[in-house]
This record gives structure tokens, C-alpha cells and sequence, in this order.
């Protein structure tokens, strides 16, 4: 890299993302000091030596053509798919989700894990960026589209039988945010997002009217029937069947429309069982308890009532750093991971909160102007799934922290604990800065 590329580097979105790696440090340096003001932690050393190698990652990767990767981001996929597979049989477990490779045994270096789905985030969008950019004169959309959501969807499926729910859901944003700027039809992406919006309602209505309501209303309790999802699936698939037939023979709008609802509902009914078939106790339970915490005060719902007491107790300008109670006092579990936000607002008030809820909105708005200056399309559609995976940590953690979402174990990218989450975060961070400096090339 020239001296003048090293200037055209986004300085914004550099300092942000150093800024937020900092506060992350700090204060997963006060989560480990007990109220009587006792160290009882050394991983803020650690997540130091991850940001310094953060830091290092963003400059080498900047100084890289970001062109250069296209040919191989299929052998990148490939070995981190690989590497999740791996994971699965034979990584190490951790609170109950086998997502970690011990490395230190290898390495020398001690206790020391990564988490390949954490990287697999990344190397996901570089081949599904390279996907979009080869296939974006196809006019077969629904073939483009169904590809897309293949590439997509291996990772997630692996990921989510490890089981890490959390880290599966994030593949789901980045799929449609990607596709929809990659030019697929809205009508396939629109697709997408209803099974969504309808498997969630129909895995979480039988478990809200049991734990939440305690009473069975049939029907929503058939939603967990065998025969009446079974049923349900085949009606269905009549009635997709038939107005396929009656589109393609009179070509009536109608009849599509009916077979494209009828097939989201046949997917829907399918995915929603399987959900409840596939999903843990305690990951049914984090769902369910963000609706009436109260429901298991000292079990799930324990995590989102200390936190909200956390934030609601920072009050506008906080109660100071290393001065909080509920995380020196022990009463909030996994503080320094899923929970730092809680940390944080509670010593820095409603003020703090504002400088963090900016800094990852500039992350997102710098990477939403390079997605739509940058003259290169593969570059475009990285810029655009780095936002949406950005965005949606962001909206997820912070929105469990305060009780407004499912808690899902997504740490707060930048300033959760943990090597594996920071650089892979840093490591997008440097591909926008590779494809910003390069932005006019052709």
C-alpha cells in the first residue's frame, strides 16, 4: 500500500471500532473485580493481546487487495465448513454447546480455544459476495436465490447442531440483507423473511400459552400435533399444488399468490416442528422469558431480571467505573460476555450507552455509504453483509440485555470477552478498509 492509500483508509469506522474494542477491555477488566475491590480475573490481559493481534489483522488485511481473495473464498469456505464439522464431533464443551477447538495442546500455548463459527460468519459472506457477484446477470432468480440460501444455510445447520442457536441466527440476516442487494427479487427474499416471522410464532405460541398463560388451548396446542402438522403440511401441498397448476395453465396472478403463501406455510409448519423437537429445554425457556421474565425468576428469566435491574439502576450518567453493584456483587451470570452492555450502562448510565449505540451506527452507516460508492459489486455485497452482521449483534445483545429480545448468547461484537468474536469482528473491519481504499479501482 502507497502512502496515499494509507490516507484514504475510513478513519471513521477505524476509530469506532478501536473505541468500542477499548471499552470492551475496560470494562471486562470491572467485571472481574469483586465489591470488595479484589482482581478475581485475568481476562482482560487476554482480550487485550486480542486486540493488539485485532489491530494487527485490520492494518494487514487493509494493505491486501481484497480482489485477490475471489478465486479462493470457495477453499475459505470449504476449510471453515470442514473446520465446523470437525467442531461438532470432537470440539471441546462449553455450557452445554460443543462450539470450541482446543488449540493450546497443539500450540504450547496452554489453555487456549476458537470458535470456527465465530470465522465462519466471515467466510460465508466472502463466498456468498462472490456467488451474487458471478450469477448477477442470471435471470433464473428462484434458482440464484435457492442457491444463495444453500450457501447460507450449510454453515447455519452445523452451527445450530452444536448447539449454538445464537450464532446460527446471525446467517439469517446476512442471507437476506446480501440477497436483496445482490438484486434477487424481493419477492424471494420476502419469502425467506415470512418462514422466518411464521416458524418463530409457531414454535413460541405453545410455549407461551403453557409457561406464560398455564392453561392448553387447542388451537395452539395442535401446533406441537404430529398428525395435525402432518395434515396440515399435506392440505397445503394440495393447495400449492393446484394453483401451480392453474398459474401455469391460465396464467393468473392470483393463483401464484395463493401457491407462494401455501408453500411459506408448508415450510413453516415443517421447520416449526422440527424446532421444537430439535431445541434444548433451556434454549426453549430463553425464548419463552423474555415475554414475563417472572415466569422463572430464579431459572432463565434470572439473567434478564438482573440485567434490566443493571441498566435500569445506571440510571442518566451511571454510578462510575468499578462502581456497580450487580456485576461486583456476582448477581449477574456471564457479565463479562453476553451481558457486558449490562456492565456498562450500569457504571456509565444512559449517556454511555448513547457513545456505544453511535459508534455502532457509524460502523453500519460508513459501511452503507462504501457498499453503495464503491464501484465493484463483490466488494458492494461484503460491505453489505458486514452490516448486516454488525447490525444485528448490535440489536440482538443489547436488546436481551434490556429485556426486549430472547436472550441467544450473541456477545456484543468489539466489546464481549472472547479472542474467536474480536477477530473475527476486526477481521470485517479490515475488508471494509481493503475495499474502501480501493473503492474507485476498476
Amino acid at each position: 500500500m502507497r502512502i496515499r492509500d494509507f490516507l484514504e483508509i475510513d478513519f471513521p469506522m477505524l476509530f469506532a471500532s478501536l473505541i468500542l474494542t477499548v471499552f470492551g477491555i475496560l470494562f471486562i477488566y470491572s467485571s472481574g473485580v469483586t465489591s470488595s475491590g479484589v482482581v478475581v480475573s485475568s481476562e482482560y490481559s487476554r482480550q487485550i493481546i486480542w486486540a493488539v493481534a485485532g489491530l494487527i489483522i485490520i492494518l494487514v488485511v487493509s494493505l491486501l487487495n481484497y480482489k485477490r481473495v475471489y478465486d479462493f473464498t470457495l477453499y475459505l469456505y470449504a476449510g471453515v465448513f470442514l473446520l465446523l464439522v470437525y467442531t461438532c464431533v470432537f470440539g471441546r464443551m462449553v455450557s452445554g454447546s460443543r462450539s470450541w477447538i482446543g488449540m493450546g495442546r497443539w500450540m504450547g500455548i496452554g489453555n487456549f480455544t476458537i470458535q470456527p463459527s465465530e470465522f465462519a460468519k466471515i467466510t460465508t459472506i466472502l463466498f456468498l459476495a462472490r456467488y451474487l457477484d458471478s450469477t448477477k446477470h442470471s435471470r433464473n432468480g428462484i434458482l440464484r436465490f435457492a442457491l444463495a440460501s444453500a450457501i447460507v444455510v450449510a454453515p447455519m445447520l452445523v452451527i445450530m447442531i452444536q448447539p449454538d442457536l445464537g450464532t446460527a441466527l446471525v446467517f439469517i440476516p446476512i442471507l437476506l440483507v446480501m440477497t436483496f442487494i445482490g438484486g434477487i427479487e424481493t419477492r424471494y427474499v420476502f419469502f425467506l423473511g415470512g418462514c422466518v416471522v411464521f416458524t418463530s410464532l409457531m414454535t413460541l405460541l405453545p410455549l407461551w400459552q403453557q409457561i406464560i398463560l398455564r392453561g392448553e388451548y387447542p388451537a395452539l396446542m395442535i401446533l406441537m400435533n404430529f398428525r395435525f402438522i402432518l395434515v396440515g403440511v399435506i392440505v397445503f401441498s394440495l393447495i400449492g399444488g393446484i394453483s401451480y397448476i392453474g398459474y401455469t395453465r391460465y396464467k393468473k396472478r392470483y393463483f401464484y399468490w395463493i401457491c407462494y403463501f401455501a408453500v411459506m406455510m408448508v415450510l413453516s409448519l415443517i421447520t416449526s416442528f422440527l424446532a421444537h423437537k430439535v431445541l434444548r429445554e433451556y434454549q426453549m425457556m430463553r425464548l419463552i422469558v423474555f415475554l414475563d421474565p417472572n415466569v422463572d425468576p430464579r431459572g432463565s428469566g434470572w439473567h434478564i431480571i438482573q440485567s434490566m435491574t443493571a441498566i435500569g439502576s445506571g440510571g442518566f450518567s451511571g454510578k462510575g467505573f468499578l462502581q456497580g453493584t450487580q456485576s461486583h456483587y456476582r448477581f449477574l451470570p456471564t457479565q463479562s460476555t453476553d451481558f457486558i452492555f449490562s456492565i456498562y450502562t450500569e457504571e456509565w448510565g444512559f449517556i454511555g450507552g448513547l457513545i456505544v449505540i453511535a459508534l455502532f451506527l457509524l460502523i453500519c452507516l460508513r459501511l452503507i455509504r462504501l457498499m453503495r460508492t464503491t464501484s465493484d459489486t463483490f466488494g458492494a455485497y461484503i460491505a453489505a453483509g458486514l452490516a448486516a452482521m454488525y447490525a444485528f449483534h448490535f440489536l440482538v445483545n443489547t436488546g436481551m440485555a434490556m429485556g426486549i429480545m430472547p436472550i441467544t448468547g450473541i456477545p456484543l461484537l468489539f466489546m464481549s470477552y472472547g479472542g474467536s468474536a474480536l477477530i473475527s469482528a476486526m477481521t470485517g473491519i479490515g475488508l471494509a478498509m481493503s475495499i474502501h481504499v480501493r473503492r474507485f479501482d476498476r
